[in-house]
């Protein structure tokens, strides 16, 4: 049988990535059928999207950071399709900070990328789906808010094409000494928290803002989100700033953080709240958030720590 038709999705920004186009290249002499098209602005990846779909393509591959896997993963979810009549889904790390391939353990550069879509079988992964003011969003990685939401707003284009992951870590530094906490409520299933935060992480990834680990143990195949707020802490900061110096950042939120994991989780606040969905602020007083179960197909290395199930036999 034919290898599958692949389509490659690439965030215009690196459309000039020699690497990528020698990897193609190379696909392509393997007798992979494989074709490339391009985002330029919003809306490009749900036209490639519906269009791959008319082809019969059977493979679509996100060639970008988190915000391009989320675009595609976003448009094949809206889709009134089971996940086992879509295209499954390959992902190329070439974004600032690639959170969710960092802690997947994704190839780094873009041929073994590609080659993992061709040696895996692709297995069901859960997506956020958020829900505010009457519109859906869905997700792959992570919703953040407060403190990691702002640094990653804030962080200049610039900067993090120069400095990378390291570019969010200077601007939230810059930012310790003004951080105002976020009055919200939050209710699940046998779960209530009400008080002020300074960081919320709501995640099916576990990291976010350039290696921002707020869900750490968080799985992409258990049904479940995972829940991380980290309160207002005063006159604690400075004890959690140098705990962070000497024992890391995972000690230092362990110290800290309320954490649960629920089917779903609804967000309530007096003054209008920023939630980042992978690179997209969502802005509402109320928001809900459900875990979707296997909603996509993805090609996940054999090591992923993201995943609670044992890999499927090649």
């Amino acid at each position: 049988m034919p290898p599958a038709h692949w389509r490659l999705i690439l965030n215009g920004k690196s459309a000039g990535d020699d690497a990528l186009r020698d990897a193609v290249q190379a696909l392509r002499e393997r007798g992979q059928r494989l074709d490339v098209r391009v985002t330029w602005e919003r809306g490009d990846a749900d036209r490639i999207v519906a269009e791959a779909l008319e082809d019969g393509v059977g493979v679509l591959i996100a060639a970008g950071g988190d915000g391009t896997l989320s675009e595609v993963a976003t448009a094949l979810a809206s889709r009134d399709r089971p996940a086992g009549a879509l295209p499954a889904l390959g992902l190329v790390p070439m974004g600032t900070a690639n959170d969710f391939a960092a802690a997947g353990s994704f190839p780094e550069t873009p041929l073994p990328a590609l080659e993992l879509v061709a040696a895996r079988p692709a297995t069901p992964i859960d997506l956020l789906r958020l829900e505010a003011g009457g519109d859906i969003h869905w997700a792959a990685n992570l919703a953040s808010g407060g403190f990691g939401t702002q640094v990653t707003v804030d962080t200049p284009e610039g900067m993090k094409k120069l400095l990378g992951g390291l570019a969010y870590l200077l601007t939230g530094l810059a930012k310790l000494g003004r951080i105002d906490p976020v009055q919200a409520r939050l209710r699940g299933p046998g779960f209530e928290w009400d008080g002020g935060f300074i960081a919320l992480g709501i995640g099916n990834g576990r990291q976010a803002g350039g290696g921002q680990a707020l869900c750490p143990d968080a799985l992409v195949d258990d049904g479940l989100l995972d829940l991380t707020v980290i309160p207002e802490l005063s006159g604690e900061i400075a004890a959690t700033l140098g705990t962070v110096a000497s024992e890391g950042k995972a000690a230092a939120l362990a110290r800290v953080a309320t954490r649960t994991r629920l089917p779903w989780v609804e967000v309530e606040a007096d003054e209008p709240l920023v939630l980042n969905l992978d690179g997209e602020p969502v802005e509402s007083r109320a928001f809900r958030i459900d875990c979707a179960p296997g909603r996509l197909r993805m090609y996940l290395p054999a090591d992923c720590p993201l995943r609670s199930q044992p890999p499927p036999s090649v």
